[in-house]
């Protein structure tokens, strides 16, 4: 019978001998640079995407950012809003103590070397004016910034458009507010002549709007500074008005000195002189039949002789913007006359 062989468990010795050496711990995975060069491209590419996404969304007015009061030159545009009233004003004030700014305004970024500002006012006058007049009375921080939708430098034309589709919207204009923006912006060489401006300006209204709008801006021209509120005259009112400045030369003049002489404390008073004189008649005298040819000056400075035989009356027409003549001196000698000058004057 076979022994059994007894098994006996491993000597130490043997067993440190035969067990491999303990690995050094993992370190961390090396990246392959490619990959590495992969990542920095596609990080910077985002950035760059980023970059050029605020960028545009700025240059869109869809950037806002809160600028300090004194960088915003409320000056930058002749605005169109004549005045506001007291309680208006007040109120808005209030909400602005009470709730903050709300609503951003609208400005240019003209850059850092325009003297008065670095940004131009386009809309929101009013909410400009309280938050200084807040800062001013109470020098809370929180009036002491405002926050602005920002775009870029575009044609003037644009930053006029810009303010009055603003206040279109948010409060109207009067007629003779929307006549007068467009004559300062012809002064300030926006646009060539009235005619451009308002079919700029106020493309989307009516040809009964603009016509009566452009029957304004005789009001604008000859008694803008005259008139203490210019903004209540009613669309007739004006309307005689401007159909009396086109036919008599004189009337503005007599109507500016019947103003200050009566010195009217309120609209309704005002209205009641002007009303007044359109029933006096004439200030200096209807054209007589040696003024019913034309009075400017050709291109080379000299007046082109009357050539009318008779007496001539002129009907100004305000919608269709139209001076008609008539009458015994409408001859078919003036008419030749009158036409030869007006190509002249127009070349």
């Amino acid at each position: 019978m076979a022994r059994r062989k007894r098994l006996t468990p491993p000597r130490a010795d043997y067993l440190e001998a035969a067990a491999p050496a303990p690995s050094a711990a993992p370190g961390p995975l090396s990246t392959p640079p490619i990959a590495q060069v992969a990542g920095e491209t596609a990080s910077s590419a985002a950035l760059e995407t980023l970059s050029e996404e605020m960028a545009r969304a700025r240059a869109d007015g869809r950037f806002l950012e809160s600028l300090p009061l004194a960088a915003v030159d409320a000056a930058y545009l002749v605005r169109d809003r004549i005045g506001v009233s007291d309680e208006e004003q007040a109120a808005l004030t209030a909400s602005l103590r009470a709730r903050g700014q709300q609503t951003a305004i609208e400005v240019v970024d003209l850059g850092a070397g325009r003297a008065g500002g670095r940004y131009g006012l386009i809309s929101g006058w009013r909410r400009l004016t309280a938050l200084r007049q807040l800062h001013e009375e109470t020098g809370e921080a929180r009036f002491a910034a405002v926050l602005a939708r920002v775009t870029r430098p575009g044609e003037a034309s644009e930053a006029y458009l810009a303010m009055v589709e603003e206040n279109e919207v948010r409060v109207g204009l009067s007629h003779y507010e929307r006549a007068r923006i467009a004559v300062r912006a012809v002064e300030e060489g926006v646009f060539p002549h009235d005619r451009a401006a308002l079919d700029a300006l106020y493309a989307a209204a009516s040809r009964a709007k603009k016509s009566k709008i452009r029957s304004f801006v005789a009001l604008v021209r000859h008694l803008d500074g005259a008139l203490a509120f210019p903004m209540a005259i009613g669309e007739r009112l004006g309307l005689d008005l401007a159909r009396r400045l086109g036919e008599d030369r004189g009337f503005a003049k007599a109507l500016a000195r019947a103003l200050k002489a009566a010195g009217p404390a309120d609209a309704e008073a005002e209205q009641v002189v002007l009303k007044r004189a359109l029933r006096a008649g004439t200030g200096a005298g209807a054209a007589t039949p040696a003024e019913g040819t034309p009075a400017r000056r050709r291109p080379n400075g000299r007046a082109r002789p009357g050539a009318a035989a008779g007496p001539i009356s002129m009907d100004w027409q305000p919608e269709a913007q139209e001076l008609r003549l008539s009458g015994p001196g409408v001859s078919a000698a003036f008419r030749s006359a009158l036409q030869q000058w007006l190509k002249e004057w127009k070349e």
